[in-house]
């Protein structure tokens, strides 16, 4: 059996990542599908020259065609139906713990993105952007998926620095917060991601390419004790949506 043609799967790669993220600049393309910039660009010109994108003159962004866009073909369908089954569920969560609750993709090797979220239906809450992305080793889903995979401690250097911390953090506090979540089974951000934001994730295993819950409420607005039962609360819903 002969080997796949590597620039028709990268060509494949970008048609997925504007199906999910529509639209996105030359560099966020290259850097997310792990691509060189002068490959990415030639990779592109040949997409709109059959068709398959379109790049908008003001903005410099590249996005599906219509046609193209209209297209399942291209969707995650592990993502499209985990959200359907997680949203009823976030929801009640969200509003029970005044929360914002989200379920995150890893969609390269540098980022994760937000599938879809619930949020509360407080006057003043925490609230997420559609589209959302962030890199893969930040905030609470980071540290979540990075105790999940077992990483070595090279590989969690790696997504350690390419985050822009708010809060200072050492990569040895950073490591520690890492194992604890493995032991305890959920991660916690407290301020380091997002100042004022307090985070708790939870990893979901054994669904490609790897996906996270996470909960996001304003720091000091729970108590270690509630924290824990929002974490609780994200790992039952986990529950639900793994194969029994």
């Amino acid at each position: 059996m002969t080997s796949p043609v590597r620039s028709v799967s990268q060509a494949f790669a970008i048609l997925r990542l504007l199906a999910e993220t529509n639209p996105m600049s030359l560099s966020d393309i290259a850097r997310i599908a792990g691509l060189s910039p002068s490959t990415c660009f030639n990779l592109l010109k040949t997409l709109l020259a059959e068709g398959a994108i379109e790049r908008d003159a003001r903005t410099k962004h590249y996005r599906l065609t219509r046609a193209w866009a209209s297209s399942d073909a291209l969707r995650n369908d592990s993502a499209r139906a985990l959200a359907e089954r997680a949203r009823p569920h976030m929801a009640k969560l969200a509003e029970a713990n005044d929360a914002a609750v989200a379920l995150w993709k890893v969609i390269a090797r540098e980022r994760v993105g937000l599938v879809t979220r619930a949020e509360s239906k407080s006057g003043l809450r925490v609230a997420l952007a559609d589209g959302q992305r962030q890199p893969l080793g930040g905030g609470a889903v980071g540290r979540a998926l990075a105790a999940e995979e077992r990483i070595d401690e090279q590989e969690l250097a790696r997504r350690y620095h390419a985050v822009r911390w708010q809060t200072p953090l050492s990569f040895d506090d950073y490591a520690a917060q890492v194992k604890a979540a493995a032991e305890r089974g959920f991660a916690l951000d407290h301020g380091f991601a997002h100042r004022g934001i307090c985070t708790v994730a939870v990893p979901i295993a054994g669904i490609s390419p790897g996906f996270a819950l996470s909960a996001s409420v304003f720091a000091g607005s729970l108590g270690d004790a509630e924290i824990t039962v929002l974490a609780e609360g994200l790992l039952r819903l986990r529950a639900t949506l793994l194969p029994a």
